[in-house]
C-alpha cells in the first residue's frame, strides 16, 4: 500500500473524495478541513493500493491539484487493516507489476542530473577498478560495480526512448559521458603518478589476469549479461526492489572496464584500451536495448490485466 497526501483548493474537496471514493484500491481516507497553511486548503489522506495509483494521481492531475495544491505518496511499510486488504484485493493485478510512473519519472530524472556526488561516486569506483586491473582481484571488482552510480542514468535513456523525450536522452547522455571522462581522467592521472612513485612498478598491465579479465575482454556473453542486467535493473526500479538493484550492479562491467581503461591509458597497453572500450559499448547497448524492451513490455501487460478487468466488471454488469 501506499499513502496519499494532498493539500487540497476547500472547492475541490469533494471532487477528490469522490475521485477517491470511485478508486478501487483507495480506502481510509481522511479530511482535515483547513489544516494545511503553505500552501492553503484542506488535508487529504488516503491508503492507495499500489496498482491503483496511477489512476488516483491521473484523478488529482485533472483536477490541478498537483498546481493548486500538492500531492505526495509514500510506501506504507506496515498497513494492519482488513479495509485495506479488501481494496488491495479490489484493485486490478498484482502490486509488484504495478508501475508508478509518475515515481519512477522522478527516479530516473535524478540520473540525469550530474552532481558532484554523482562525479565523486563514479571516481572512487572506477579507482577501485583500476587497482582491482593491477592486482587481479575480484573482490575489488565487485566493490566498484556495487559503488557506480551509473544505472539510473541508463534507466533515465530507456525511459526518455520509451516516452519519446530527446530532452531526456541528451541530459542522460551527458550525464555518463562527462562522469565517466572525469572519472577515467583522474583515475589516469593517478596511475600515472603511482607508476612514476614507484606505486607500480610494471610497464603493462599484466599478461595473466584470470579473475578479472572479463572486463576487457568482451564476448557474446558480455552482451547476454548486459541484456539480463538491463531488464532487471529497469525491474527492480518500478517494481521498488532495491536489494534486487544491487545484484544488477554486481552483473555489468561498465566500471571495471572503465577503470582498465585508466591503467591501459597510463601504461599505454593498446590491446587493452581497444578491449575496454568495446566492453563499455557492449554493456551500454546491452542495458539501453533491454530496458527500453522491458518498460514497453510492462505496459503492455499492464494494458492487457485493466483489459481483462473491464471485461469482466462488462460481464458482471449485464
Amino acid at each position: 500500500m501506499l499513502h496519499l497526501r494532498a493539500i487540497v483548493p476547500p472547492d475541490r474537496t469533494d471532487a477528490v473524495c469522490a475521485a477517491l471514493s470511485e478508486c478501487a484500491g483507495a480506502t481510509n481516507v481522511v479530511v482535515l478541513p483547513g489544516a494545511a497553511r503553505s500552501p492553503q486548503g484542506d488535508l487529504v489522506q488516503a491508503d492507495v493500493a499500489r496498482e491503483s495509483a496511477n489512476e488516483v494521481l491521473a484523478a488529482l492531475r485533472r483536477l490541478g491539484i498537483d498546481q493548486d495544491g500538492s500531492i505526495a505518496m509514500e510506501k506504507i511499510d506496515l498497513s494492519m487493516s482488513a479495509v485495506a486488504e479488501r481494496a488491495e484485493r479490489r484493485a486490478p493485478g498484482h502490486g509488484d507489476d504495478a508501475v508508478v510512473w509518475d515515481e519512477f519519472d522522478r527516479q530516473v530524472t535524478e540520473g540525469t542530473i550530474l552532481t558532484w556526488s554523482f562525479i565523486a561516486f563514479l571516481a572512487l569506483a572506477t579507482q577501485l577498478a583500476a587497482i582491482a586491473a593491477l592486482i587481479d582481484s575480484p573482490v575489488l571488482v565487485v566493490g566498484a560495480m556495487v559503488l557506480g552510480p551509473e544505472f539510473a542514468a541508463v534507466a533515465a535513456i530507456c525511459y526518455g526512448i520509451f516516452r519519446r523525450q530527446p530532452v531526456r536522452i541528451w541530459q542522460a547522455v551527458r550525464a555518463l559521458v562527462i562522469g565517466f571522462a572525469v572519472a577515467i581522467a583522474i583515475t589516469y592521472v593517478c596511475a600515472l603518478f603511482s607508476k612514476w612513485t614507484g606505486v607500480i612498478e610494471t610497464d603493462r598491465l599484466p599478461a595473466h589476469r584470470p579473475l578479472t579479465a572479463f572486463i576487457y575482454s568482451p564476448d557474446r556473453w558480455s552482451f547476454i549479461v548486459a541484456l539480463l542486467a538491463g531488464a532487471a535493473g529497469v525491474l527492480s526500479l518500478t517494481a521498488g526492489k532495491s536489494s534486487a538493484l544491487v545484484g544488477v550492479f554486481i552483473s555489468v562491467t561498465t566500471v571495471p572496464a572503465a577503470g582498465n581503461l585508466a591503467d591501459a591509458l597510463a601504461l599505454k597497453h593498446r590491446s587493452e584500451i581497444t578491449g575496454s572500450l568495446e566492453q563499455l559499448g557492449v554493456n551500454f547497448a546491452g542495458m539501453i536495448i533491454a530496458g527500453t524492451a522491458t518498460l514497453f513490455l510492462q505496459r503492455a501487460v499492464w494494458n492487457a490485466v485493466l483489459r481483462q478487468r473491464g471485461r469482466a466488471a462488462a460481464r458482471r454488469s449485464t
